[in-house]
């Protein structure tokens, strides 16, 4: 459950983060918010290390599932635009995929 928490501030940190240059360059906010912006991605690449995961590649792996679903939120509730069943059933396969992933029973 940890790991799943850990996921969820990751996806905040890391799409808050992208969002502050896509917003200086694409929305015309001032070059400030790369400042915000790189603080962000920096406390989104330590969240990932807090990862309860034996590899990196794994860790990144389960993790691009719950980056989706957040994408969905995000494009939701900030940006106003509401995902449309696509979105939902492409979120649903991501987060399944990776809860196998992240839950599959490993071999020694």
């Amino acid at each position: 459950m940890l790991t799943i928490l850990i996921y969820i501030g990751a996806a905040a940190a890391e799409i808050a983060g992208c969002f502050a240059f896509w917003a200086w360059l694409r929305l015309d906010k001032p070059v400030w918010w790369i400042a915000p912006g790189i603080a962000s991605l920096v406390l989104f690449a330590y969240l990932l290390t807090l990862a309860e995961a034996p590899f990196a590649g794994r860790a990144y792996a389960a993790y691009g599932g719950v980056y989706i679903i957040a994408s969905l939120v995000w494009l939701w509730v900030i940006e106003g635009a509401r995902p449309d069943r696509w979105d939902a059933i492409g979120a649903a396969v991501c987060l399944v995929g990776a809860a196998i992933i992240l839950f599959g029973p490993r071999g020694a």
